[in-house]
C-alpha cells in the first residue's frame, strides 16, 4: 500500500533529454542540474537505449515522465505497462515520476495523443481509481501534469483548478503544474490564468514545466496551439515568475522542447533563465493572498 513520504527535492532548472543530445551529454557532460526522460522510450531490455539511461543517471539525477498510462480511461492502467515502468523506478531512483490528466486508451484502442477529459464526479473517480493502482505499485507518489485543451466539455461540473484540487486532495498525489498549459488553455478558455495559478493548492504542486506555444489563426480563427517547439513566450514567463512569488522557489522546473529540437546550448539558455528568475525570488517578495 502507498504511503505518502517525502521525496528528495531539487529545486533547480532542468532540460528534458532528447536523442539530438544524447552523444553530446555522453562525451562532455554539460553543466545541466538535472534531466527528464519520457518513460517510455526506455522500456527495452538492455541495448543502446539503456545503455544511455545507465551512463546520464550515473552522473545527473534523473525524472520520470510518461504519456502511456492513460490515467483519465475508464479502464484500468495496462499491468505490462505500469510493470515495466515499475522496474525503470527501481532501478534508477528517478527522483519525480508523473504523467498526465489524460486519457490515450480505452477497450485496448490506442490514440497517439493526450485526450481530455470532463471535470465531474466520474471522471474523477476513473482517474482517482487508477492513480491509486499506480502509486500502489510503484510503492511511491506520482505527479499528475494539467492538461492544455482547445475547447471545454459541457457536461463539467468543475473547473479545471477545483477538479485538480479535489484530485490531489483524494489521491495524495502530487501536482506536475504546467504554465504554459494554463497559458494555452485560458486563451483558448477564455478563463483567467491568475486566479488559476490562485485556486490551486499551492502545497500540492512539485515540479514546473515551461514550453513555447504556436499561434492557429484565421481571418476570423485563433487558437493557441500547444507545440513545444519553440522559445518559451513572454507571456509564459510572466506567467510563470508570479507563480514562483505565489508557490516558492524550491521546486524543480524544465524546459520542455519536443519539436524543431535546436541546439542544446539553446535548451541551457532557457534552462538558465528559469533558474534566474529562481534565484532572485525571496521570501519578502512571496505572494501569500
Amino acid at each position: 500500500m502507498y504511503k505518502e513520504k517525502e521525496e528528495k527535492i531539487i529545486s533547480s532548472a532542468g532540460i528534458g533529454l532528447r536523442s539530438q543530445h544524447h552523444d553530446l551529454v555522453i562525451n562532455k557532460k554539460p553543466k545541466v542540474s538535472w534531466w527528464e526522460v519520457h518513460t517510455e522510450n526506455f522500456f527495452a531490455k538492455g541495448g543502446k537505449q539503456i545503455h544511455l539511461l545507465d551512463q546520464v543517471s550515473a552522473v545527473y539525477p534523473l525524472s520520470f515522465h510518461g504519456v502511456g498510462l492513460s490515467l483519465g480511461s475508464v479502464d484500468l492502467p495496462s499491468k505490462k505497462h505500469l510493470k515495466r515502468i515499475k522496474q525503470l523506478v527501481i532501478a534508477y531512483k528517478p527522483f519525480l515520476v508523473s504523467d498526465h490528466i489524460s486519457w490515450s486508451s480505452v477497450d485496448h484502442k490506442f490514440a497517439n495523443d493526450l485526450l481530455p477529459l470532463p471535470y465531474n464526479n466520474e471522471s474523477l473517480e476513473a482517474i482517482s481509481r487508477n492513480i491509486d493502482i499506480v502509486q500502489n505499485s510503484l510503492g511511491r507518489q506520482i505527479l499528475v501534469e494539467n492538461p492544455s485543451s482547445y475547447l471545454a466539455f459541457s457536461n463539467s461540473d468543475y473547473s479545471e483548478e477545483d477538479f485538480i484540487n479535489k484530485l490531489l486532495h483524494k489521491t495524495k498525489c502530487g501536482l506536475l503544474l504546467d504554465v504554459n498549459n494554463i497559458f494555452v488553455s485560458s486563451f483558448n478558455n477564455k478563463f483567467d490564468p491568475i486566479k488559476y495559478v490562485d485556486q490551486i493548492e499551492k502545497n500540492n504542486i512539485k515540479e514546473i514545466h515551461l514550453a513555447g506555444h504556436s499561434i492557429l489563426q484565421t481571418s476570423n480563427f485563433k487558437k493557441l496551439l500547444d507545440t513545444h517547439n519553440d522559445y518559451v513566450r513572454d507571456e509564459v514567463w510572466d506567467l510563470y515568475k508570479y507563480t514562483i512569488k505565489k508557490i516558492g522557489k524550491k521546486i524543480p522546473t524544465l524546459i520542455e522542447w519536443d519539436a524543431d529540437i535546436p541546439k542544446l546550448e539553446i535548451l541551457m539558455k532557457e534552462a538558465a533563465k528559469a533558474q534566474k528568475i529562481l534565484d532572485k525570488i525571496d521570501e519578502s517578495q512571496r505572494i501569500t493572498a
